[in-house]
């Protein structure tokens, strides 16, 4: 059985280089400039640890530019939901970050085809999703580690989700939220008109998802990938990249692993 690394600081002396990161709003931007004039600011690619003020988007933004870098990142709420953001708090900052426990996010890559024959590639560290482009329904086929498993799915869309992410999008299309350590990626109908009653599915971390849109030129679809939006996709193929990596700090007893166990439990 593998040990959670969500119950393990990742720095074990207070860290002295910190990168300051905020979003454009006037909260992020005072609290930004109060944490730099306490504690200095240096270099993204130099910092012991990224500090992200602002709000979910904004977190994923300063993730997927770590992804890769072995620079944790540490938010601090300046925004609304902050699923993925400590509260905010001046003080005792590298104190705080010596103690953080950490979360391990794999991100998903997205191939898409578009009816143009152009190719796109794109990652996210929240979901992949498609969507109709007009008013009528798409229609999708999906294969699974290329076996055909639906022939047609009739919706407004389809995603799949990051373990991550299942608390987002996932979630309101109604989808399971899946923990950190379950291998495990959603696969969830968005507004399912055909089978109407098919709710989705769990796949193994290691899985390939390949979506086929039907009718393409009747019933255009478009691709997102977090940040990433491609038009007129005719396939697009998903699966988890474990080559790699983002690191997210928490504070002690409110890790990612825990937020998502909670988050089943509230109303």
């Amino acid at each position: 059985m593998s040990l959670d690394p969500s119950a393990f600081p990742i720095l074990r002396d207070p860290p002295t280089r910190l990168c300051f990161l905020a979003t454009q709003t006037p909260v992020a931007q005072e609290a930004y400039q109060r944490l730099v004039d306490r504690y200095g600011d240096c270099a993204f690619d130099d910092a012991e640890a990224v500090i992200c003020l602002g709000g979910d988007g904004f977190m994923l933004e300063t993730l997927r530019r770590a992804t890769g870098r072995c620079i944790p990142v540490y938010g601090m709420n300046c925004g609304s939901v902050g699923f993925l953001m400590n509260p905010f708090d001046e003080d005792d900052l590298p104190a705080r970050l010596s103690v953080a426990q950490l979360a391990m996010l794999h991100p998903l890559i997205m191939r898409a085809v578009c009816a143009d024959g152009t190719e796109h590639e794109a990652y996210a560290l929240n979901d992949v999703f498609l969507f109709r482009q007009t008013r009528q329904a798409a229609k999708i086929r999906i294969d699974i580690d290329g076996r055909e498993r639906m022939p047609e799915l009739i919706c407004d869309g389809v995603l799949v989700s990051t373990p991550a992410g299942s608390t987002a999008y996932n979630l309101s299309a109604h989808g399971p939220i899946v923990p950190l350590s379950g291998n495990l990626l959603p696969l969830t109908p968005i507004s399912a008109f055909r089978p109407r009653r098919w709710r989705g599915a769990l796949l193994p971390s290691t899985a390939e998802v390949t979506f086929t849109v039907l009718e393409a030129e009747k019933r255009p679809v478009a691709a997102v990938a977090d940040f990433t939006e491609v038009r007129d996709v005719v396939s697009v193929t998903v699966r988890e990249n474990r080559e790699q990596s983002a690191t997210v700090l928490f504070d002690p007893g409110q890790n990612l692993s825990e937020r998502i166990i909670t988050e089943q439990f509230s109303a």
